[in-house]
């Protein structure tokens, strides 16, 4: 019964609680990116040599077309053509099949069929492999009326390595082989003369991998991006599977895009892949072996997205839907895990459907220096945050991998300095891998002037930025100092946080301080007061509010919490417009609690209060039950003598009623148990026991008294007993006859309460 109260009353609280619980509205996204991002400018050579088995032929086709519909410029501009040798005057050893295109919403929805135009040759149709006639190729659509300053980049796609022993172009059978090197050493001084870079990807078990690396070294050495992770080299893999994502991931370095490989099933499934918060345009590519799978896809809130135009201000674009291989572009896409659902019909089910993300993105950065105006020889720190371009603080760190930071130091009266900023959690830098970068820098004795620190972020995939703070030499005593201590406390949408600023004036005229707050999207965060005046000889601690903007202006950024990153300067406007304060601030925003969160407390200590009350209830009934509860009263069956002539210790009984009878009360009387029987006896709370008779209601049996059972035999209560296992009762005689002697033993009680046990037979 308690149980059942607790219950019910935890469920009408949950459903209440659930009525009364705010809906939220459509979240409103943050502000949708203008920035326009660099085109690259490639062709795809892709092996068509006989020693091609036709899985090796589909990998090639799926990888081809995963990089031109994953590529995320609607400027870039793709080539493909297969390539072989040419083993006779009617044959060739190269055929086009995708002539230059770019990659605008037509152009990403043709190549998919074109690139299915790729086949392996026949034996009759030339089967060597003439890698110089390729690089040639490529170089001559690559450099053929294309804008140079747009990157130019050949993927070479190869099973074998070089073979042109069957190629008449390349002279007399015995010198071949030594003609062919020589025209591959050609090309490859013209493919970087054209500032072609090769990234060749061997695949299956006789790739050359010598001869790759001297492809990727041969043609033009400078990437995308002054990183290692941008130079070509070449790269191979043991299997046609794995094609697809490895060509996916020289693409991405190539082209300077990020690139994540998400889960593979068959369908149907929903698979899953994340999109990092710096993602400005990105493409989902989804390899889903067979032109039968449909697929759909779910934004991080749940929501399914269009595959064409625009939705909460992301801009979608499909390509290659009737193909094996589609990619959804998607510009300003909401960071998070976002899932693709995929289908087939019976029968188009047996291969996986692998899904990956091609992205670029912006990052930004914010650059202190403390003390922002430092005397000179002192020693100041420099700290580089990095950020998102709305002013979000960056949580993972494999969004950031592979970043350069460089930093220098320059200023009047004194040489440039290069700074070294870490993130690494030692010396000046407190945290490893918080996405901060700090470095200390002794400020030149001859300083007598300007200052100016800059950071520059390069990272792969991510738009340099190069952010400077200005300063100026401190006096050796200044007339106002001061000390920020920022907000440490959580905060919701809409709320208000505080810090404090210590500030003291030693001057003997009052001094207006001005606070800004930079290095994040307008309307994220405002800070009051903006101005104070601080009187002569003062010494005092202001409080410094940070307003958080309502909840709509996150949309879903907020579902898994944030931290807003800004930087609070504060400047002395009466000293030249000195700045006194420029630090970074961290504000962590969570969602507004919804009911349960506000009201947990009451709803726990309620069930508290009810299974208390509960338990109470149940340990009172069972007290109470045990209180009349016979077992182990000591029945005495007595004569009207007043001779006991039977023991009988009571069991549990039925609902606390020990129920009997009197057998054979005029030869040997005795108690039986008895089911339904004519007598039933439970204890009595008050003391003593209560016996019930059939037909003549309840009657008291205190302690030393007896109750009337039949004419001749009452019932008594002897000394308890609560283990009457192994216990004997007297033997007695009748009081009728002496030549009758009745001997009855009482028998263990079993823990159902029954009496088991056997008695002498009368003679």
């Amino acid at each position: 019964m308690a149980r059942r109260v607790v219950l019910s009353v935890l469920g009408g609280a949950a459903i209440l609680a659930s009525t009364l619980a705010p809906t939220d509205p459509d979240p409103v996204p943050a502000a949708a990116s203008t920035s326009a991002f660099s085109a690259v400018n490639y062709a795809i050579a892709v092996d068509e040599s006989a020693s091609l088995a036709p899985e090796d032929m589909k990998a090639e086709k799926a990888a081809a077309a995963r990089i031109a519909l994953g590529d995320v410029s609607s400027s870039s501009h793709v080539t493909v053509f297969g390539f072989a040798a040419a083993e006779s005057d009617d044959q060739r050893a190269v055929d086009p099949v995708c002539p230059r295109t770019t990659l605008d919403a037509a152009g990403r929805e043709s190549i998919g069929a074109c690139v299915d135009k790729l086949r392996s040759r026949k034996k009759d149709e030339g089967t060597g492999t003439d890698f110089p006639s390729a690089i040639r190729q490529g170089v001559h659509d690559l450099s053929s009326g294309t804008d140079p300053s747009q990157p130019r980049v050949l993927f070479l796609l190869t099973d074998g390595e070089m073979d042109v022993t069957g190629s008449p172009q390349y002279g007399d059978p015995a010198h071949r082989e030594a003609e062919g090197e020589r025209q591959l050493e050609r090309e490859l001084k013209n493919a970087a003369a054209q500032g072609v870079q090769i990234w060749p990807l061997g695949f299956g078990p006789d790739p050359n991998k010598e001869q790759l690396d001297r492809m990727a070294a041969g043609g033009y050495q400078k990437g995308c991006v002054a990183l290692p992770s941008a130079r070509p080299k070449a790269d191979k893999v043991t299997g046609a599977k794995d094609v697809g994502a490895k060509l996916e991931k020289i693409f991405a370095a190539a082209h300077c895009l990020r690139y994540e490989q998400g889960t593979s099933k068959r369908p149907p499934a929903t698979l899953e892949i994340d999109i990092s918060p710096l993602a400005t345009v990105g493409s989902i590519v989804v390899d889903k072996s067979d032109s039968k799978v449909t697929v759909s896809y779910l934004d991080p809130t749940g929501h399914q997205v269009p595959t064409t135009g625009t939705y909460k201000k992301s801009k979608f674009e499909l390509a290659g839907a009737g193909h094996t291989v589609e990619a959804l572009k998607i510009t300003d896409p909401v960071p998070g895990t976002w899932k693709v659902k995929v289908e087939a019909p019976e029968g188009h089910r047996s291969l996986p459907v692998g899904v990956s993300v091609l992205w670029q993105g912006e990052l930004r950065g914010s650059i202190t220096m403390d003390p922002p105006s430092p005397q000179a020889g002192q020693k100041a720190t420099v700290t580089m945050r990095l950020q998102t371009r709305e002013g979000y603080e960056i949580k993972d760190p494999r969004d950031y991998a592979g970043l350069r930071v460089r930093s220098e130091l320059t200023g009047d009266g004194f040489a440039r300095q290069a700074l070294r900023l870490t993130d690494d959690g030692k010396g000046p830098d407190p945290q490893r891998s918080d996405g901060s970068f700090t470095g200390s820098v002794q400020i030149p004795k001859g300083a007598d002037g300007a200052l100016k620190v800059s950071g520059t972020l390069t990272a792969s995939g991510l738009s340099a930025d190069t952010r400077s703070e200005n300063g100026l030499v401190a006096p050796d005593v200044l007339p106002v100092t001061t000390a920020l201590t920022g907000p440490t406390a959580d905060a919701h949408p809409g709320a208000t946080v505080t810090g404090n600023l210590a500030v003291h004036n030693t001057s003997n005229t009052p001094h207006t301080l001005r606070l800004s707050l930079s290095d994040l999207q307008p309307g994220l965060l405002a800070i009051t007061p903006t101005e104070l005046t601080v009187q002569p000889g003062e010494s005092t601690t202001h409080k410094v509010r940070f307003k958080v903007a309502p909840k709509n202006v996150f949309g879903s950024r907020l579902d898994d919490g944030l931290r807003l990153a800004g930087t609070v300067t504060v400047v002395d406007t009466s000293d030249g417009d000195r700045t006194l304060v420029r630090s970074p601030i961290s504000v962590p925003v969570t969602p507004e609690p919804g009911f349960w969160d506000r009201y947990w407390w009451a709803f726990v200590s309620a069930a508290v209060v009810l299974v208390v009350a509960a338990v109470a209830v149940v340990a009172w009934l069972r007290l109470r039950r045990s209180r009349r509860d016979p077992f182990g009263l000591m029945l005495h069956l007595v004569t009207e003598e007043g001779e006991v002539v039977n023991d009988h210790p009571a069991g549990h009984g039925h609902k606390q009623w020990y129920e009997f009878a009197v057998v054979e009360p005029h030869r040997s009387p005795r108690i039986e148990r008895r089911n339904h029987g004519p007598f039933a006896i439970q204890r009595n709370p008050e003391g003593g026991a209560i016996v019930r008779k059939r037909g003549a209601g309840r009657t008291k049996l205190p302690a030393g008294g007896a109750v009337l059972l039949t004419e001749t035999l009452s019932l008594s209560l002897g000394d308890e007993t609560r283990t009457p296992r192994n216990r004997r009762t007297r033997s007695s005689r009748t009081s009728r006859t002496s030549r009758t002697r009745a001997t009855t033993a009482t028998t263990p009680v079993t823990g159902e309460g029954e009496s088991a046990g056997t008695y002498e037979s009368y003679r």
